[in-house]
């Protein structure tokens, strides 16, 4: 049976199908749209540039490559500085440091292909870590895509787990709301890294990509001429409207809070509560809610963010921390407790309360924000003296503990939680400590007290090593006036030792502090015992000091020889970057049983 269509319906169809292929070939914008300034030297470098000045970016973190040079070079020109490391991850670990002391989005540009793939462990820790990161990249152009093209690879498909949100530019005149698009999305919600890839078509200049359209010995004939066509089309799409005067301001940014009924609810808790306890994530300082505002707080209601044994009681508020591995996945939580939690991404927010703990009250939204609105519903409350007394009275206890095993003489070189110690006292109000390693940093958690809020910098939950040389470079370009401490593993050092270089050509004096045992001693420390083999955990007692002294900074090695000296030797460190060198402290430190137990995984 046949079905007649009308011969209107056809024409519908047919003229429906010309204008979408017109829409798609931009031949309705050129329209109203021409391209202009066939010879101007503008390219889309300057409106990335433009758009991120206008977020309050100051610097932007690359390891150079031809795909990105106009971002890099507009930005230049714009006041935003240009930071270039020795390795892309170190870019993105410096924006990651920069995204979380600034309250603004850390940016970082690498060049295709490689120039991406190498910073992959560094989105993802920011993923994990909640920081609003924008990561640039070039790829190949719009038409050679898939095709053969030099570092060309399918980037989108590697990013979209990493990140919230991935963008491709096709044509220059997306730009400008793209890069307003991601910025926005990077801090609403949970916040988190966004990524976007710039064709290198889109950011140079129109006469320089004509002349790559340009078709040698063009084919004869209809397809010949289809051929030019499409190419000289595509082409005057790509441009057109592009300088056209567009919006660069940001776009309102959402953060999901608290509803009044929630608060009140949780004001109701903690006002009859004996033992009110406040285990406290990162998540609260970020912005809107100013770091001091809730160190006041903590003035107000005893707040922890240690990890601490399953006694818990009365009411407990998990605010903007996870009950992963680092609360027993919740087991630390005592079931007859009131427990509170609050968080911006609903899959932390429940994370494991299903298993060993479950939630009273659960908000989705900030953190910060509610414990302010917290303290001021509770305004002239106070929790009965004696629990934060008792509470602190088991810190004091635990302190003496470690002073105790810092005094024992070790069978060779010295006691790092001496070091530690020493460091520790000596340390300037104000510093920045950014934790790089394994078993010596684990330690000095116990040891080194953060100076304040947004003061200690460690990778978080993805336990990633190698932060140490970008956190601290974001750290100091931050915060220049404080005293920025790397606390280094020698197994740990070796992934970004090469930052020296950077430390010293961008005038950002750093101290690395390196415990030296010539050991992965994290992973040695179970895998002896339990397996019966040192294989792959041995390293070497190295000269990590001329290492330093290579890339232009300063480097000390200290021994058991140098323990009478070791305050003197840590004041001239301080010294050397208080006058602009970056140092390097090669600590040789021997074996304590402090922390035997401590799993690593």
């Amino acid at each position: 049976m046949e079905i007649a269509t009308a011969p209107g319906c056809s024409v519908g169809f047919t003229f429906g199908g010309l204008v979408f292929v017109a829409y798609k070939l931009g031949l309705l914008y050129q329209l109203f749209h021409k391209v202009s300034h066939f010879c101007s030297p503008r390219h889309g470098g300057e409106s990335v540039a433009e758009v991120l000045r206008a977020h309050g970016v100051k610097f932007v973190f690359t390891l150079v490559g031809g795909h990105i040079s106009p971002i890099l070079v507009a930005c230049e020109k714009l006041g935003i500085r240009i930071v270039d490391t020795r390795h892309e991850a170190t870019a993105v670990f410096a924006a990651d440091a920069v995204a979380r002391l600034s309250g603004t989005v850390g940016v970082a540009a690498v060049t295709a292909g490689p120039g991406l793939t190498n910073t992959v462990t560094a989105v993802k820790n920011a993923q994990m870590a909640k920081s609003p990161l924008l990561l640039i990249g070039g790829v190949a152009g719009t038409l050679l895509q898939g095709r053969g093209a030099l570092q060309d690879i399918d980037q989108m498909s590697l990013f979209k787990p990493l990140c919230k949100f991935c963008a491709s530019v096709r044509i220059v005149r997306e730009i400008v709301p793209t890069v307003r698009k991601v910025l926005a999305i990077a801090q609403s919600g949970t916040p988190g890294p966004v990524f976007i890839e710039f064709p290198i078509d889109t950011l140079y200049p129109f006469h320089l990509v004509s002349k790559e359209f340009g078709v040698k010995n063009p084919a004869k004939g209809i397809m010949g001429k289809v051929v030019t066509w499409y190419l000289h089309n595509h082409l005057k799409n790509l441009f057109a409207g592009a300088w056209e005067t567009r919006d660069v301001s940001p776009l309102p940014v959402h953060i999901p809070q608290a509803t009044d009924d929630q608060v009140q609810k949780c004001i109701e808790l903690v006002s009859r509560a004996k033992k009110p306890v406040i285990l406290l994530g990162s998540q609260a300082t970020l912005p809107p809610t100013p770091s001091d505002d809730i160190r006041y707080f903590n003035n107000r209601i005893y707040i922890t963010h240690h990890q601490t044994s399953g006694c818990l009681t009365m009411v407990v508020c998990v605010a903007g921390t996870v009950c992963d591995f680092r609360l027993s996945y919740g087991r630390v939580l005592n079931r007859h407790s009131k427990i509170i939690a609050v968080n911006r991404d609903k899959t932390q927010l429940l994370k494991n309360s299903d298993m060993f703990w479950k939630p009273n009250v659960a908000i989705l939204g900030d953190a910060g924000s509610f414990l302010l609105r917290l303290s001021k519903g509770l305004m002239g409350h106070q929790c009965p003296e004696d629990w934060p007394q008792s509470l602190k009275a088991g810190d004091v206890t635990k302190e003496k503990a470690n002073r105790g095993k810092a005094d024992e003489k070790t069978d060779h070189h010295l006691n790092p939680l001496s070091v530690l110690h020493h460091v520790d006292e000596l340390m300037a109000d104000g510093s920045i400590i950014v934790a790089d390693g394994g078993d010596f940093v684990g330690s000095a958690a116990y040891i080194m007290r953060p100076r304040g809020p947004l003061r200690w910098l460690d990778p978080g939950a993805f336990g990633t090593l190698g932060v140490g040389g970008g956190f601290a470079l974001g750290a100091k370009l931050c915060r220049p006036e404080s005293e920025v401490w790397i606390i280094y593993g020698d197994g740990s050092l070796g992934y970004s030792v090469a930052e020296f270089y950077t430390f010293t050509r961008h005038k950002t004096p750093v101290i690395a502090l390196v415990g030296n045992d010539a050991c992965w001693s994290q992973m040695s420390r179970e895998q002896v015992p339990i397996l019966g083999s040192n294989v792959a955990c041995g390293l070497a007692f190295t000269d990590y000091h001329i290492v330093a002294d290579g890339y232009g900074g300063k480097g000390t090695l200290i021994g058991r020889e140098d323990e009478d000296k070791l305050d003197d030797i840590i004041k001239e460190a301080q010294k050397e970057t208080r006058e602009g060198r970056a140092t390097l402290l090669n600590v040789l430190i021997g074996k304590t049983n402090f922390r035997e137990g401590s799993i690593s995984v």
